[in-house]
C-alpha cells in the first residue's frame, strides 16, 4: 500500500498499473489529465490478512486538490499471486 501511495505522490503510472490486478486494472492511467495534486500524507488504519492470498488494508491518504484539502478513506482489497502482491479494488 504504501508502495503505491509514493507512486502516486511521484506520479509513476507504469508502477500503479503493473502492480494492479489484470482483472480490475484500467488499459490505460494518465496522472497527468487528474487534477494536480498535493499529496500530504499516508495512515494506514490496520491491515488484515483474510485468506492464504488476500488481505485487506484500511488507510487513509491526505492531500490538497486546488488548495483544498480532501481525504481519501479507503478499504483496500489485494491478492498474491506468484509471490506479488496485487491491488484488486477499494471501498471508499
Amino acid at each position: 500500500m504504501r508502495s503505491r501511495y509514493s507512486a502516486y505522490v511521484l506520479e509513476l503510472p507504469d508502477y500503479l498499473l503493473a502492480t494492479w490486478h489484470p482483472s480490475t486494472r484500467p488499459a490505460e492511467l494518465s496522472l497527468a489529465t487528474m487534477p494536480r495534486t498535493q499529496w500530504l500524507g499516508l495512515k494506514v488504519n490496520r491491515h488484515a490478512i483474510t485468506g492464504q492470498d488476500t488481505a485487506t488494508v484500511d488507510f487513509v491518504a491526505r492531500h490538497k486538490i486546488g488548495g483544498r484539502a480532501q481525504r481519501l478513506h479507503e478499504v483496500s482489497r489485494f491478492v498474491r499471486e506468484n509471490e506479488r502482491w496485487y491491488y484488486l479494488d477499494g471501498a471508499v
